[in-house]
């Protein structure tokens, strides 16, 4: 970490960190800002974001849009969050395994499911606690339930740090880390100013808006570095229920943060080593309008598909699979037991339905077995697994099209 690369803020807040790297020095982070932060250069866009925003909030208010509050997006979230970090799994994998009665599941794609079930209980508490969430024994909570899975782990998850770490050069070699977190020794109080300022126990509420705060707040967890590893995971996890807690519709943005990766590491080095807190507001703004114009085409790409599906077999009012069709852009990836216990039918009947789509080309079986058969929604996920950014292909779409 180069001195020269530091604000003067943040040069004073340097403490001499622990043998063996007592050559060094870590950044003990200034408490985060309660007052209005500077954020001219990246004005305009965050106002889009707010747009973004409160375009999606209507959707969801108004119209009940059920794409908006689909398990796919914490899959899709837990999936690409976690490859960021280096566990590499799929989103067909998750979905897999999440119907997969076999009980084998590789340690990868357990720890995506992990991240996902987090999600799928947080997310709730969010709405219903409020800011009132945020405290230390949340976060080691979520570090908890995302690294459990992780045989490579050092520390006991959910501990905090007891050891140096430091940010770049892979993890290697501290000579070349862009920002050294703080001593061990100072964590646990550091961690305790993120948890407050999440809460809003300070001003910034009044003064500051939801984007403002959760770019600052992602900013900080990130700089204090409390686990040895995850500390990626946990601190995007924490922007959905920033939120949910706020009583705004949670977007999923670490597909949009992976697919711009170098933007995002770049925006938290300038705001952790120079506070430059716009960098991070500007790039989280992009990261919504990016997530939500992706949320509305993929929205109106399957409400496309099934009318596509409809053309293929004409399906009796109120049978099984018709009723099924509107379950498939949210299990793509489904088996009968499933079916049935969500439509509230006989097995049998859910058998059947599962056979006549495939018979329409909508799904297609996988295990090749006649019992626990896997059934999948090759258009689904090829819309959902889309590179992001990319436009969605549907049957019938030429290359001339995209």
């Amino acid at each position: 970490m180069r001195r020269d690369d530091l604000c003067p803020a943040i040069r004073e807040r340097l403490h001499r960190l622990p043998s063996p790297y007592q050559a060094h020095y870590g950044v003990i982070p200034p408490p985060p800002p309660e007052e209005a932060v500077f954020m001219e250069p990246v004005r305009a866009r965050s106002e889009a974001a707010n747009r973004a925003l409160a375009q999606v909030d209507v959707l969801a208010r108004e119209l009940q849009d059920p794409y908006l509050f689909s398990r796919l997006l914490t899959r899709r979230e837990a999936v690409s969050s976690s490859v960021m970090e280096g566990t590499n799994s799929t989103l067909d994998e998750l979905l897999t395994i999440e119907e997969s009665s076999d009980g084998t599941v590789g340690e990868a794609a357990a720890q995506v499911r992990d991240y996902a079930l987090a999600l799928d209980t947080l997310v709730p508490r969010a709405r219903d606690e409020g800011p009132a969430l945020f405290t230390v024994p949340l976060f080691q909570d979520l570090h908890r339930t995302v690294m459990r899975g992780d045989t490579t782990y050092r520390d006991i998850p959910g501990d905090l740090r007891k050891g140096v770490v430091w940010i770049g050069a892979g993890g290697q070699d501290i000579n070349y880390s862009t920002f050294n977190p703080p001593p061990p020794a100072f964590v646990a109080e550091c961690l305790e100013r993120t948890a407050g300022y999440m809460r809003c126990d300070g001003m910034q509420q009044q003064t500051q808006g939801l984007l403002t705060r959760m770019a600052v707040a992602h900013a900080h967890f990130e700089a204090v570095h409390p686990f040895r590893d995850g500390n990626g995971r946990v601190g995007r996890l924490l922007l959905p229920l920033m939120m949910a807690a706020e009583g705004q519709l949670p977007l999923y943005l670490s597909p949009y943060i992976e697919a711009h990766k170098v933007l995002y590491y770049g925006a938290l080095k300038d705001a952790q080593q120079r506070l430059e807190w716009h960098a991070m507001i500007g790039f989280l703004a992009d990261a919504v309008v990016g997530t939500v114009d992706e949320l509305l085409k993929t929205r109106t790409a399957l409400a496309s598909l099934r009318g596509i599906w409809l053309q293929r077999r004409a399906f009796r009012a109120g049978s099984t699979a018709l009723r099924a069709l509107d379950l498939l852009p949210h299990y793509p990836v489904i088996t009968a037991g499933r079916l049935a216990a969500i439509l509230g039918v006989s097995a049998p009947a859910a058998s059947a339905a599962l056979v006549q789509l495939q018979e329409a080309g909508i799904l297609v079986e996988r295990t090749g077995y006649r019992r626990n058969r896997i059934f999948a929604a090759a258009e689904v996920l090829s819309v959902i697994n889309r590179p992001f950014g990319a436009a969605p292909v549907l049957p019938g779409d030429s290359m001339e099209d995209q």
